[in-house]
């Protein structure tokens, strides 16, 4: 009977380890790169833009948000970047972050002239982060042109019928 029990216990053991042979390792989390975080942000600045140029305030507030978003994205999956002087949530910290309040103080006042006085002051800052991650070579601008030709961007009470 002790033989019949560790055999049958010595085949469970032989069993288990050939089932373990047979797992894959867990696949790390997907993280996003840099440059595709950045893209993203890209969309959002010429969608922030032409929200405010045409006083779509809830559309502004909603890209604005977004756009910050994008910001904690870069800080919490590229904290340090190879060239960089300062680590990235420090740059985003000391560039970013008073003209994205800003931008909410613009919006939320429904004020187009402050608005569009910070939308510079960020893109600035966003040229200023470039500079010190040896991006300097990606200037951002305005948008002088509207790439997404399927939204509207006027206030939807102001939307002509289709």
């Amino acid at each position: 009977m002790l033989r019949r029990v560790c055999l049958v216990g010595w085949i469970l053991v032989f069993m288990l380890s050939l089932s373990a042979c047979n797992q894959k390792p867990a696949e790390p989390p997907y993280t996003p790169g840099l440059g595709e975080i950045m893209t993203f942000q890209q969309m959002r600045h010429v969608k922030l833009w032409f929200a405010g140029l045409n006083a779509n305030w809830p559309l502004a507030s909603y890209e604005l948000d977004e756009l910050n978003e994008g910001f904690e994205d870069v800080a919490t999956y590229h904290p340090t970047h190879k060239d960089a002087q300062l680590p990235i949530p420090q740059l985003i910290d000391k560039m970013i972050k008073a003209p994205i309040r800003q931008l909410d103080e613009a919006i939320k006042a429904q004020d187009q002239d402050r608005f569009m006085k910070a939308f510079d002051q960020l893109t600035e800052g966003c040229n200023g982060c470039h500079q010190a991650t040896k991006f300097g070579f990606n200037v951002v601008t305005r948008p002088t042109a509207n790439p997404y030709s399927n939204q509207v961007f006027q206030p939807a009470s102001k939307t002509p019928p289709q």
